[in-house]
């Protein structure tokens, strides 16, 4: 996007780039895997008219370093510890944070580790509870299969059907400039290691749970009506499961932000001001 401000910052040990739009107060924007700062141009395009955003890639993804998974523990606390790191770089304060699938994942943990950094949650289609066929993706990154699918098979055209058929409910809504932008970024030895190395991370979502209860920020759950990840059902269930939050059901798949980015933006945007004094 233009008028963009791009920088790298050192977090737990790893060169991060943000990308920044705006002023005001802040918004931190976290992706899910196979994205990065990108998904959210949509949603920044109308919330720095108002906010501050700060768009991260997270470790191993887009435009940040991607360490070998021996040097780098990709998942869940690793990625929550460089984001409240990143906080001190950036010299944020208390900031709103919005994340979606992994990185909702991200937020609600930083939220429940770190309450002195959020003032605001909003949780995005959120990595939570065990996904439907999940003995199938045991298998799809188990050694073997897993590292001759990622760093073998696993080409432009294959990558781009996976994320239209799974990522989104309208394809058309990634058109193909987008995907080869993600393909991109995705296609190269630590990339795809990386990626691999994240979803290997989070098969085990229990300790992501058990982060719920302890959630002290005032929170939105916001789901894709159409996920075929993970299912309306389980933003019902995280709304409730989180004390007082509420809940906005969108009409879109997996990844609301690239389907919906208007409509996604508005709910934020009310949410977020209707916490201003």
């Amino acid at each position: 996007m233009p008028g963009a401000l791009q920088r790298d910052i050192a977090a737990s040990g790893v060169r991060l780039r943000v990308v920044e739009h705006g002023s005001g107060s802040p918004v931190v924007l976290l992706h899910g895997v196979f994205f990065d700062h990108a998904t959210w141009d949509g949603v920044v395009h109308i919330l720095s008219r108002r906010f501050r955003t700060v768009a991260p890639d997270l470790p191993g993804f887009g435009e940040s370093e991607k360490p070998s998974a021996a040097r780098y523990p990709y998942g869940v606390p690793a990625f929550t510890e460089a984001v409240a790191d990143l906080y001190a770089g950036l010299e944020l304060g208390r900031s709103a944070v919005v994340g979606h699938a992994l990185g909702g994942a991200v937020a609600l943990t930083l939220a429940a580790r770190h309450p002195e950094l959020v003032s605001r949650l909003v949780l995005v289609d959120a990595l939570c509870y065990p996904v439907p066929g999940w003995l199938q993706r045991r298998a799809l990154i188990s050694p073997l299969v897993g590292d001759l699918l990622f760093k073998q098979l696993l080409g432009r055209t294959t990558f781009n059907a996976v994320l239209r058929r799974y990522l989104v409910a309208n394809r058309a809504s990634l058109p193909r400039e987008r995907l080869d932008r993600y393909y991109a970024a995705f296609n190269t030895p630590t990339a795809r290691g990386s990626a691999l190395a994240a979803l290997r991370a989070t098969v085990d979502t229990r300790a992501i749970v058990a982060q719920t209860s302890r959630v002290q920020a005032p929170t939105l759950v916001v789901w894709g009506r159409r996920d075929r990840i993970y299912p309306a059902g389980f933003g019902q269930r995280l709304s409730r499961e989180i004390r007082g939050a509420g809940f906005e059901l969108l009409d879109s798949g997996h990844a609301p932000q690239e389907e919906q980015p208007g409509a996604l933006a508005e709910v934020v945007e009310n949410f977020l001001y209707a916490g201003r004094p």
